[in-house]
């Protein structure tokens, strides 16, 4: 292939990872773009994401172009990174749910505190920090360092064919540019889905971010156990079961796709219908 055809690849690497059901990106852009409860900042949300896993493609083309790092080191970095990105997870929704108030109500006896202070405290309970949709960029540079089918490709044939150390970051560049076409769509949609909850915009704004911190402290808890797994069991951990579907994330269904299914669909729609009762049976909806 020509440089451009390679890049051109690159691109559309992107576009398909983005697409696919990929542990690195889609559990996280669900929970900040639901967070959000706006149209417009899902599609920021996503694009923010996605903008830091760009920049970090194009990092690690370069330092891979280098030889700073060989791919195999990406390779057996990638069960560590999951425990780091379901760290920064957890405390993403502990910040968003103000977990250190509930600890505070839990262990705290009102003869402590204050009567009028814990009364306070108990009113503020159903309050919710505000999702803010900058903390996506901390978490896309770091999601960028997972290593998978697509990242290797891009590091092994891709990024070594560039003729100069000048271009060698555009391969990773342009994938992370495919995937944030992808994702801001994406991102959009998450957030003019939780629009169409028939519940007062006040209330929903706090359903958002309650699904959003119970969506990250949760998909963060299976981030971590899914990478300790991996550690401890590297054999078990890359079994997988082939499926007729022949798309990549679709075709070979491990635990990368066993971390989706129960980060997206157990843990964050599930969150979504437990708070969606609670309100409409607070309001008698």
């Amino acid at each position: 292939m020509s440089i451009i055809l390679l890049l051109l690849y690159s691109l559309f690497l992107g576009i398909v990872h983005g697409i696919t059901p990929d542990e690195h990106t889609w559990p996280i852009t669900f929970s900040y773009a639901i967070g959000t409860f706006s149209v417009k900042k899902g599609f920021f949300v996503g694009f923010l994401f996605s903008l830091a896993f760009a920049i970090q493609r194009a990092i690690a083309s370069e330092l891979v172009y280098l030889a700073i790092f060989s791919f195999n080191l990406f390779s057996i970095f990638n069960y560590e990174l999951y425990i780091i990105i379901g760290i920064v997870m957890f405390f993403a929704g502990a910040y968003v749910l103000k977990l250190n108030r509930i600890f505070h109500i839990e262990f705290l006896p009102s003869s402590w505190i204050g009567k009028k202070h814990h009364h306070d405290i108990e009113k503020e309970d159903d309050e919710v920090t505000p999702i803010k949709p900058y903390m996506a960029l901390v978490h896309g540079f770091i999601a960028g360092w997972g290593f998978g089918a697509f990242a290797l490709i891009l590091y092994t044939v891709i990024v070594p064919k560039m003729p100069n150390v000048y271009i060698a970051f555009l391969p990773g560049l342009l994938f992370g540019i495919g995937t944030m076409l992808v994702q801001v769509l994406f991102g959009g949609l998450f957030g003019k889905w939780i629009r169409k909850v028939n519940i007062p915009e006040s209330e929903g704004i706090k359903l958002a971010s309650r699904t959003a911190g119970m969506s990250l402290i949760g998909g963060g808890g299976v981030f971590i156990l899914g990478g300790l797994f991996g550690i401890l069991f590297p054999k078990i951990a890359s079994l997988y079961i082939t499926s007729p579907i022949n798309v990549h994330n679709l075709h070979h269904l491990g635990l990368p796709f066993v971390m989706v299914m129960v980060a997206v669909v157990v843990i964050g729609f599930g969150s979504m219908y437990i708070n969606i009762r609670r309100v409409k049976k607070k309001y008698n909806l």
